[in-house]
């Protein structure tokens, strides 16, 4: 069995040159040093040299020295120079890719929901959905497995003003999670799944910095197994705090999944 180095080398320190990138409006990088990640507000020509000012999906301003090889960009390090001319005005956009609403305010929940397996699941959809959720008012709840789902969703008991959708782990012909997720029948209520054993591997192997997610033989604990192959410590709630820090935004998921969310925020919203 093959394992790939678990990205304890920072790329910033290796020797190749980092390419320069305007710093243009609303480009989002990560500042090496602090881990602080935002997009770009505005540069400024100060005594002491350029700066870039950033700000957070929080609302968080930071300001930083232009120095090279200070950022990453999409996992590799750059080095920040002022636009050479002004760059067009573009929307700002949430981590999900939607057009972002500038003062927009939480709605009331609705009644509906929206399921998902575990803590991870949660978490990484608050991650990269949670701005356009929250103008939705839609509300992300997670359950312990799925072995129950029938009895949930009839406890829950969906209607035409209380839809829920249900995303659900490793949903593929022939499986467990399939033949639970047939068994749910409301019209208001809709199953749908990505093909990952977690939803580890629906975030991008390149976003985490390996080449791969590895094959684990069945009968492993899939996250143990993943955490030993890449040289991990077998710690799997730090080793997700390592893969949900290197998401940013939609683009460091897998289609397979990105796909199924804003299917089921559709149906819960429609």
């Amino acid at each position: 069995m093959r394992s790939y180095n678990p990205d304890l080398t920072p790329p910033w320190k290796k020797s190749t040159p980092a390419p320069t990138v305007p710093a243009d409006p609303d480009l989002v990088v990560e500042e090496i040093s602090t881990g602080f990640c935002g997009a770009v507000i505005r540069c400024e020509k100060t005594a002491e040299g350029p700066t870039v000012t950033l700000e957070d999906r929080f609302g968080k301003h930071r300001v930083f020295p232009m120095t090279p090889s200070a950022f990453l960009l999409d996992g590799r390090p750059v080095t920040l120079v002022r636009p050479t001319a002004a760059a067009p005005q573009r929307p700002a956009r949430t981590a999900s890719g939607s057009v972002a609403v500038p003062g927009a305010r939480a709605r009331v929940a609705r009644a509906g929901r929206i399921y998902v397996e575990g803590r991870h699941d949660a978490e990484l959809v608050e991650r990269v959905w949670g701005d356009d959720l929250r103008i939705e008012g839609v509300v992300v709840e997670y359950l312990e497995g799925i072995d129950d789902l029938p009895a949930i969703v009839a406890e829950f008991a969906p209607a035409a003003d209380a839809r829920l959708g249900v995303l659900v782990d490793h949903l593929v012909p022939g499986s467990k999670e399939s033949r639970i997720a047939a068994e749910v029948s409301s019209a208001h209520a809709l199953v749908v799944g990505h093909p990952y054993i977690d939803v580890w591997e629906a975030v991008k192997p390149s976003s985490v910095g390996i080449k791969a997610w590895p094959r684990i033989p069945h009968g492993q604990d899939w996250k143990t197994g993943i955490c030993r192959e890449l040289g991990w410590p077998e710690n799997t709630g730090a080793a997700w705090q390592h893969i949900l820090g290197r998401v940013r935004s939609y683009k460091d998921l897998e289609p397979a999944l990105l796909g199924r969310v804003e299917e089921l925020i559709d149906f819960v919203t429609g």
